[in-house]
């Protein structure tokens, strides 16, 4: 019960933390012009994705495997099948920006990616599987290119999609920006902790608490960013912020993490990364296919439904 509260009391820290930090950096951010869709692909992704990357460091820092690429691949998965899911539920979701084409089939390629440096035994006939520390250098390098093409979309970019963002002044943004990663960096340390502990209680592994509870909640953020944007049919951002988060999760957490320290995937976490791309090349199949380039309630049932499957799965395996 202590492990469950201090667990619960992580999540609220990461949480609100998160909060902190996005609206003072997208106020920020509007005060310098930044485009709607930029915001929601960097600013608002980053710091959704937050809750992530402190989650991860701290793992990468106690050498945690399980931890380190249980809470990226189901954030992932989480991300596509679960809140874009939801989201199109809530209101049918329309790619309207040309940015987003390209972010689309990007998150799609991160997953090949991540599923190609996880199996060293089968495509290099290594002893071992790793994600070692060049393997993290690369991922970064991809985050590089991303960065530098939402900087080149800036100035080249014609958005028109509003999003709702605080009147903050640039002394109150850098005050909670501050306050905001000081309860991040407390939450995420309090998480690691309390999952480690829980795993142990409760007999199971910490691949599986990683992959649904502390996926699930690092996740929360983009849940609740997706899902106003939805009902306020801000489309762009509710996908933008799902399809930014999860290029972050991929290339730059993970990358920060395996720079920190290597991370050694068990066999199990194959299915995990197959579950990864199945929901990337189902995003990609939902968008790309059909009429008018969205996401409708339909296939966004379709989505939620794969997402249960799949925690019933790991339940019963």
């Amino acid at each position: 019960m202590v492990s469950i509260l201090f667990l619960i009391a992580g999540f609220a820290a990461l949480i609100y933390g998160a909060n902190f930090l996005v609206d003072s950096a997208s106020a920020l951010a509007k005060k310098f012009s930044i485009p709607n869709i930029v915001i929601g692909l960097t600013i608002v992704a980053f710091g959704t994705s937050a809750p992530e990357l402190v989650v991860n460091i701290f793992a990468a820092l106690s050498k945690n495997s399980d931890i380190t690429l249980g809470n990226i691949t189901g954030s992932n998965i989480f991300n596509i099948l679960g809140i874009l899911g939801i989201s199109a539920m809530i209101y049918p979701l329309s790619v309207k920006s040309n940015t987003t084409w390209l972010e689309i089939p990007l998150c799609f390629l991160s997953a090949i990616i991540l599923l190609v440096m996880a199996n060293n035994v089968f495509i290099s006939r290594a002893g071992v599987s790793v994600i070692d520390r060049i393997d993290g250098i690369i991922l970064l390098m991809f985050f590089v290119i991303f960065l530098v093409y939402n900087i080149q979309m800036t100035k080249t970019g014609d958005f028109s999609e509003d999003i709702i963002v605080k009147n903050y002044s640039v002394q109150k943004s850098v005050i909670f920006l501050i306050f905001g990663l000081g309860l991040l960096l407390i939450g995420g340390k309090v998480i690691v902790t309390s999952a480690v502990k829980l795993a142990t209680l409760i007999g199971i592994s910490e691949r599986i608490i990683a992959l649904t509870i502390v996926s699930i909640g690092t996740s929360l953020p983009e849940l609740a960013t997706s899902a106003v944007a939805a009902k306020k049919r801000n489309v762009d951002i509710a996908i933008g912020n799902i399809v930014g988060s999860n290029i972050f999760n991929a290339f730059f957490i993970l990358g920060i993490s395996a720079v920190i320290s290597p991370v050694y995937p068990l066999k199990w976490s194959n299915l995990d990364m197959l579950v990864n791309v199945f929901s990337s090349i189902l995003l990609f199949i939902f968008i790309f296919t059909g009429k008018g380039r969205r996401l409708d309630r339909r296939e966004g049932a379709i989505l939620s439904i794969f997402y249960m499957i799949y925690i019933a799965a790991l339940i019963i395996i």
